[in-house]
């Protein structure tokens, strides 16, 4: 059975939407809302997927990137941009979205980072994370200014996109989400740093830590504070 977004026309659904409140309302202008998503639908994309991706700025680690294709019609209530969210309140809304949305998941090694620079790698995960939907979106809302330059999908960059669309706030908690379990597990095998606290983030204890127990294999040597240590400039 279709979802039930899908079986209502675009001015269907956004009277649907309306009654139920869940069209963005001047009250919480604050929250991301799905005014894109009905814009999208109304030019006739049915598979509407919103793209985020977190970790360009750790020292340390991957950069992850989600696409996320949600029911309109069944929303997880207070979807926002990841950053704006507890750590509670965000580990429960990822648990919601995996549990009723359309979810794939990406990565982007810092071997690639190192390659590639980061920009690069972070349009790269997202490509992964875009292919990885079965069946393919038909249409992209995308964090930030740019479109990935592989995306062969109508694509919307969105500047800010995680704190105006749910689709791309949902994409931003799912990849946060995942990225920090990574850094929690990496922790345990790199002790020290504080992983799993600043997530590869160039904390003071993570900046202390590279001088005093050095540079680790997940460590991205093309960032400034590592490339100084391991060449000593």
């Amino acid at each position: 059975m279709a979802p039930f977004f899908l079986c209502l026309t675009a001015g269907g659904l956004r009277r649907e939407l309306a009654k139920r409140d869940d069209f963005g309302s001047d009250r919480d202008m604050e929250q991301p809302d799905n005014s894109l998503e009905i814009a999208a639908l109304e030019k006739g994309y049915l598979r509407i997927a919103g793209v985020d991706e977190v970790g360009r700025g750790p020292l340390a680690g991957p950069v992850t990137a989600a696409a996320v294709v949600l029911d309109l019609a069944q929303l997880p209530e207070g979807l926002n941009d990841s950053k704006k969210l507890s750590a509670k309140k965000r580990a429960a809304l990822a648990a919601e979205i995996w549990a009723s949305a359309e979810v794939s998941l990406a990565e982007a090694s810092v071997e690639e980072i190192d390659s590639i620079n980061i920009l690069r790698a972070s349009h790269l995960a997202m490509e992964r994370a875009v292919a990885a939907l079965d069946p393919p979106p038909d249409y992209l809302l995308i964090d930030g200014n740019m479109i990935p330059r592989d995306l062969t999908i109508e694509s919307e960059a969105v500047v800010k996109g995680d704190g105006k669309s749910v689709s791309i706030a949902a994409a931003s908690i799912v990849a946060k989400e995942a990225r920090d379990l990574l850094m929690v597990d990496l922790a345990q095998q790199f002790p020290g740093y504080g992983w799993e606290r600043n997530a590869g983030y160039p904390s003071k204890q993570h900046r202390e830590a590279l001088v005093e127990l050095g540079v680790t294999p997940h460590h991205r040597r093309s960032f400034k504070p590592v490339h100084k240590i391991l060449y000593q400039e």
